[in-house]
């Protein structure tokens, strides 16, 4: 699904965002329910959301807490990764219009477009992750700095 945003982003480099487990669900600028996974994937004004069962997963420029975006978390039933990777104009244009094409007519995908730059996007992808897990990965584009954020996260089913 491919939605336009009408609100600016409000997290400008991948250096703003923090990243939190547990918090309540924020204000979103658009939710895709997908009860077939057990998820809801929520766009932000400052990045993405996560929710299942009692479970969330925020990656956000969050007022009040110190940015800091681990390489890695994990436990007996939760793993999470993410990566900044650098891009020149034409990398990042290349990749974004990528992401547009294969998430945007996915069933369980969600593009999320923000105002002033057109690869300024926000996009996640849910997917069943073996026969005992759920998985969602995310990126995070900052075209005025160059950057792409990915993020990957698998939850073992049954554990949550």
């Amino acid at each position: 699904m491919l939605v336009d945003l009408t609100l600016p982003y409000a997290d400008t480099t991948a250096a703003d965002l923090s990243f939190a487990l547990g918090l309540p669900a924020a204000p979103a600028l658009h939710v895709l329910d997908l009860p077939e996974l057990g998820l809801q994937l929520r766009l932000l004004g400052a990045s993405h959301q996560v929710m299942m069962g009692d479970l969330s997963e925020t990656v956000a420029c969050l007022p009040g807490r110190r940015p800091d975006l681990p390489g890695a978390v994990a436990d007996e039933r939760y793993r999470f990764a993410a990566e900044v990777r650098r891009l020149s104009a034409e990398e990042m244009t290349a990749e974004v219009g990528r992401l547009r094409a294969e998430l945007s007519g996915h069933p369980h995908g969600l593009v999320g477009q923000f105002p002033g730059s057109p690869d300024a996007i926000t996009a996640l992808l849910a997917y069943r992750d073996g026969v005992a897990a759920v998985g969602w990965r995310t990126w995070h584009a900052y075209p005025q700095t160059g950057e792409l954020v990915e993020t990957t996260t698998s939850v073992r089913l049954g554990a949550v």
